[in-house]
């Protein structure tokens, strides 16, 4: 007989894609949700990036498979979800976590600067979110999580159009979770602190701004990809099957200061 940690956090069986997972976030979430018994799906834009990925990934004893592709072309992003679910018949977890970053100030912010980081991080989430969905009602469950972040409820600076991209994946968030989840579809995100990633180099490059940003946080240190694998396999698993249309804050206590 299975456990209850198996019953309610294992995730044997099940098929999970994760956008943007050769790196960082979503190199350590795909790691988690393969850990816990789940096949996996890796994305990226070069597909030669993913290979290592899926070679660890099938070492803990799961399926595990890459699809290239762009996530800021609604083409490819409809042809990503299409060959996930071909894979093995079916996707049950979703991981929207591909995303782009653009810093400058509002007044220069450029037009191609502001169209590029839109088209990824949020059209590209709605779309994949739009075609997995409508598999995931047809069976009647399933688990969408996406990566919103702190920006999704403050401002920042000097980041526009990332700002506006993932508010409006935290309000997606909501939206589509008032329409699915009486149909057994969970829409969840994780909202991010300040992590040690490629996107937050140039502020951990910056000594002052970066001693700003610690001295800010109740953990005392930046986050680590690692600190979000607890997080994605309880939204993945049927643990969080009351949690729906929640963007929870992985942030050190940030948003609580």
């Amino acid at each position: 007989m299975a456990s209850f940690l198996e019953q309610k956090f294992g995730l044997k069986g099940k098929v999970a894609l994760v956008t943007g997972s050769s790196k960082g976030l979503g190199l350590a979430m795909a790691r988690a949700l393969a850990q816990s018994g789940a096949d996996v799906i890796v994305n990226g834009r070069d597909a030669a990036s993913l290979a290592p990925v899926v070679k660890e990934l099938a070492s803990y004893g799961v399926k595990a498979t890459a699809i290239a592709a762009d996530l800021g072309r609604r083409a490819d992003v409809e042809r990503l979800i299409g060959e996930a679910i071909a894979w093995q018949g079916h996707l049950d977890i979703l991981v929207n976590n591909a995303g782009i970053i653009r810093r400058a100030p509002a007044v220069s912010h450029t037009d191609a600067d502001w169209d590029e980081v839109l088209n990824v991080n949020l059209n590209g989430v709605f779309t994949a979110c739009r075609a997995a969905g409508k598999h995931m009602l047809a069976r009647g469950s399933g688990k969408i999580i996406n990566t919103a972040s702190l920006l999704s409820f403050f401002g920042g600076f000097t980041v526009p159009g990332y700002a506006a991209s993932k508010g409006g994946v935290g309000q997606l968030t909501k939206a589509l979770s008032n329409e699915w989840a009486g149909q057994g579809v969970q829409v969840n995100a994780i909202a991010p602190g300040y992590m040690r990633t490629d996107n937050t180099a140039a502020l951990q490059a910056d000594a002052g701004r970066s001693k700003e940003i610690l001295s800010r946080i109740p953990a005392g240190r930046w986050g680590e990809p690692a600190d979000l694998e607890g997080t994605i396999v309880f939204l993945a698993s049927s643990a969080s099957d009351y949690l729906t249309g929640q963007v929870l804050a992985v942030d050190g206590g940030w948003c609580g200061r």
